[in-house]
C-alpha cells in the first residue's frame, strides 16, 4: 500500500503539471478539447491525492510499522478516534493532509463551474493547479509520508525493516478536539486558495462586471468559517490542555493562525463596497492577494521551525522551500496588478464621512492595522536575530497594549455600520436607530460602576457588549414586527422567517452577536485571581471565596495509559472536584500542566504529557508537585458546568510531576503555585 500511495502522488504531480502548462495553452489557444483536458487533468490530480491520502490512513489502521511515519505517530494500543488524527501529527503528513483538503475544494469548483464562466476558469484552474505543484512538490520529493524503514544488511544491501510497535500519537494530542480543531484551520487555510484563484484569474484575465466578487465572497465565506471553527477550538485546547489558565497566548502559531482571519473578516466588509457602489477594487484583490500570503505564510512558520512555539513542527530545511513559493506569489500578483491596474478604477468615491461605506472603510483600517501590528511583533524575534544576533522575544503585554484598543474601536462598529444608510446617514435615522442602544449601553455601565466594575477595559467592553447586542437585538425586533402584523407568527418564528429572507443581512447580525459573547469573555480575562504556595497532602489553598484542600492521588490503569487523578476538595462549596491526567507508556518523556476544573456534577480527565517514566502514584509513589490556581469570574457554560455562587467560579491546578517509583507514598509534598 506503501507503494500504492507513492506512485499516487506522483501521478498527481504529472497531473497537476499537465494541468498548469496545458491551461496557459488553453488561455493562448482558446482550444475547446485542450480546455476541456486541462479540467478533467485538474479533476485527475484530486482523485489521485485522495487514493494516497486514504493509502496512508489505511496503512495507520493496519498497524503497519515498516513505514516511518506510522512508527512515529502511532502504535497497537492506540484508538481507531486517535488514528484518523494521526494522519496530520507530523510533518509529512500533514503536508499530505493539506494537499487532500485543497484536492476537496478544487474538485468542488472544477465540477461545479464545469460548464460556467468560460473565459474564467481557464486562469482559476491554472491558478489552482500551479499551487498543487507546489505541495505536491513536497508530498513527493521533500517530506514523502511514505518512506519505510531500513537497514543495511551483512552485505551492506539495504534492507527493509519492520518495528513490532510504534512510539504512538503524542498525547497533547491525543484529546477530542484535536480530531476536529486542525482539520478546520487547515480547511480554512486552503480555502482561501479558491479566492485567490478567481482573483488572480479574473484580474489576468480582465473578467468583465463584479461577478467573480460573488464567485469570491462564497468561497471566503467557506474558508472563513473554517478558519473562525478551528481558531475557537484551538483555543479551547489551550485552555484545557495546556493547562496555562488561559485560551490565547500571543504564541507565534496562535498568531499566524489569527492573521488571514483578520484580511479575510476585512475582505467579506469591504466586497460589499465593490457590488454595491463599485468602490474599492484594487483594496479587495489584494486583501485577498495578502490573505492567501498570510496562509501560506503561517504554514512556513508551523513547519520552519523559525519561531518556538508548542504548537510548531520541529525545525526543518522545508523553510526554504515556503520562502521561494511566497516570493514567487509576491512577484505574480505584483506583475498581474501592474499589468492591469487599470482594470481596477473605482466607479464611485465617498459621499460623506457617516456612511455605511465610510464604516466599512475605518473596519478594514482598524483590521489592517491589527494585522500588522500582531504580524511584526511575530516575526520581530526572528528580524532581530538577523540583525543584531540576539533574539529577542515580544509577549502578551505588547500585544495586549495594541490590540485591546484596536478591538474596542472595532466593537464599536460592529454595532454602528450595518445601520448606518449607503451614501449619506441623515440625523433622524442616527436618532431612530442607535438613540436606544446607546443609552441602554450607557445605563448598563452606570450599573456595572455601582457595583464595583472598576477595570477600566472591561468597564469600556461591557457597555460597547449591551450598545452593540441592543443594536442587533432591536433591528431584529423591528423586522419581525412587521412580518407578524402581517402573518400573525409569533416572534420567534417571524424573527426565523426574517432571517430566511435576507441571510446576508441577518446572518451578519447573528456573527456579530457571537462576537459580543467573544468580547465578554475576553473582559473577564481582567478579573483572574492568581496565588502561589506550598501544601503538603491535606493541606488548604485560599482562594478567593474558596478553600482548596489537596487530598490526594489516585490512578487506573488503561489500555494506552494510565490515568492519574488528583484529588481536591472545595471546603466552601461541597462537591467532589478531580482532575486527571493520562500518562502515555509509549512515552519515556513526560512534560506539561495539568488541569483542575472544579465541577459540581461531572468531571474529566485531561491528557498531558509528563517527565520521567510512567509510575504509579497509589501503592508506593513520591514526589514534587508544581501547580497553580488560576480563578476565572466567568462560568463555563459551553460544557455544561454548573454555575457555582459567587459568579460561577472555575478554578485550575496545573501540576509538573517528578516522581520515583520506588518511593513511598507516605509524606508526599505538593507545591501549588498559581497565576
Amino acid at each position: 500500500m506503501d507503494v500504492f500511495g507513492s506512485f499516487a502522488l506522483v501521478l498527481a504531480f504529472i497531473c497537476a503539471v499537465y494541468a498548469f502548462g496545458g491551461g496557459i495553452a488553453a488561455i493562448i489557444t482558446r482550444h475547446p478539447l485542450l480546455i476541456k483536458s486541462t479540467r478533467q487533468a485538474g479533476m485527475a490530480t484530486c482523485c489521485l491525492i485522495f487514493l494516497a491520502t486514504f493509502s496512508l490512513e489505511y496503512l495507520f489502521f493496519s498497524d503497519n510499522f515498516s513505514i516511518a511515519y506510522v512508527v512515529s505517530h502511532s502504535n497497537r494500543d492506540l484508538s481507531t478516534f486517535y488514528k484518523i488524527a494521526a494522519l496530520w501529527a507530523g510533518q509529512e503528513g500533514s503536508l499530505l493532509f493539506w494537499s487532500f483538503l485543497l484536492a476537496i475544494y478544487v474538485f468542488s469548483v472544477l465540477l461545479t463551474y464545469r460548464n460556467k464562466n468560460g473565459e474564467l476558469m481557464p486562469y482559476v484552474g491554472v491558478v489552482m493547479a500551479g499551487v498543487q505543484i507546489f505541495f505536491l512538490t513536497l508530498n513527493n520529493f521533500v517530506a514523502s509520508p511514505f518512506k519505510v524503514l531500513a537497514s543495511p544488511g551483512p552485505d551492506g544491501v539495504m534492507q527493509y525493516v519492520a518495528r513490532a510497535d510504534g512510539n504512538g500519537l503524542t498525547p497533547l494530542l491525543q484529546y477530542p478536539e484535536m480530531v476536529i480543531h486542525p482539520p478546520n484551520l487547515y480547511s480554512g487555510y486552503t480555502g482561501f486558495t479558491i479566492p485567490f484563484a478567481f482573483a488572480l484569474g479574473a484580474l489576468l484575465a480582465r473578467y468583465p462586471g463584479e461577478k467573480w466578487i460573488h464567485l469570491t465572497r462564497k468561497w471566503t465565506m467557506i474558508a472563513w468559517m473554517f478558519q473562525s471553527m478551528g481558531i475557537l477550538l484551538g483555543a479551547h485546547w489551550a485552555y484545557a490542555v495546556l493547562g496555562w489558565g488561559g485560551y490565547w497566548g500571543w504564541d507565534p502559531v496562535e498568531n499566524a493562525s489569527f492573521l488571514p482571519w483578520l484580511t479575510g473578516t476585512a475582505f467579506l466588509h469591504s466586497v460589499m463596497m465593490q457590488e454595491k457602489r463599485g468602490m474599492m477594487k484594487v483594496w479587495n484583490v489584494w486583501l485577498v492577494f495578502c490573505t492567501f500570503l498570510l496562509c501560506i505564510l503561517g504554514t512556513f512558520l508551523t513547519r520552519s521551525g523559525v519561531v518556538s512555539s508548542v504548537h510548531a513542527f520541529a525545525r526543518s530545511s522545508i523553510g526554504a522551500w515556503f520562502v521561494s513559493f511566497i516570493v514567487l506569489i509576491i512577484l505574480v500578483c505584483l506583475g498581474a496588478y501592474l499589468k492591469n491596474r487599470d482594470y481596477l478604477k473605482s466607479e464611485n468615491q465617498l459621499d460623506s464621512i457617516v456612511s455605511r461605506e465610510s464604516s466599512f472603510l475605518f473596519n478594514n483600517l482598524i483590521l489592517l492595522v491589527s494585522c500588522i501590528a500582531i504580524l511584526s511583533g511575530t516575526l520581530f524575534p526572528v528580524f532581530s536575530e538577523w540583525i543584531t544576533g540576539d533574539r529577542i522575544s515580544v509577549g502578551g503585554p505588547f500585544f495586549n497594549k495594541v490590540n485591546i484598543p484596536i478591538g474596542l474601536l472595532l466593537l464599536f462598529l460592529t454595532g454602528v455600520g450595518p445601520l448606518l444608510a449607503w451614501r449619506k446617514t441623515s440625523t433622524e435615522s442616527l436618532k431612530r436607530n442607535f438613540g436606544w442602544p446607546l443609552a441602554i449601553g450607557v445605563a448598563a455601565g452606570v450599573i456595572a460602576f455601582t457595583f464595583g466594575f472598576r477595570h477600566f477595559y472591561s468597564w469600556i467592553c461591557l457597555i460597547l457588549c449591551v450598545f452593540v447586542a441592543s443594536t442587533v437585538l432591536l433591528e431584529f425586533y423591528r423586522g419581525a414586527r412587521v412580518i407578524r402584523a402581517r402573518s400573525g407568527a409569533s416572534f420567534m418564528a417571524s424573527a426565523v422567517d426574517l432571517t430566511m429572507r435576507n441571510t446576508r443581512r441577518y446572518g451578519g447580525y447573528i456573527v456579530h452577536m457571537g462576537m459580543v459573547f467573544v468580547f465578554i469573555g475576553l473582559a473577564g480575562a481582567a478579573f483572574n485571581r492568581d496565588i502561589q504556595k506550598d501544601v503538603r497532602q491535606g493541606d488548604t489553598l485560599q482562594i478567593g471565596p474558596y478553600t482548596l484542600v489537596l487530598q490526594g492521588f489516585e490512578t487506573k490503569p488503561e489500555k494506552n495509559y494510565t490515568a492519574q487523578r488528583l484529588l481536591v476538595e472545595d471546603v466552601a462549596w461541597p462537591c467532589e472536584p478531580v482532575s486527571g491526567k493520562e500518562i502515555y507508556r509509549a512515552f519515556s518523556r513526560r512534560t506539561g500542566d495539568l488541569v483542575l476544573r472544579l465541577r459540581l456534577r461531572r468531571e474529566r480527565p485531561v491528557r498531558q504529557e509528563m517527565p520521567g517514566p510512567a509510575h504509579r502514584l497509589g501503592g508506593g509513589a513520591q514526589g514534587r508537585l508544581d501547580g497553580g490556581t488560576h480563578v476565572d469570574p466567568l462560568p463555563d457554560l459551553s460544557e455544561g458546568e454548573e454555575v457555582l455562587p459567587r459568579g460561577g467560579v472555575s478554578k485550575r491546578l496545573r501540576q509538573n510531576e517528578s516522581c520515583d517509583d520506588a518511593a513511598d507514598n507516605t509524606g508526599m509534598e505538593s507545591h501549588l503555585s498559581g497565576r
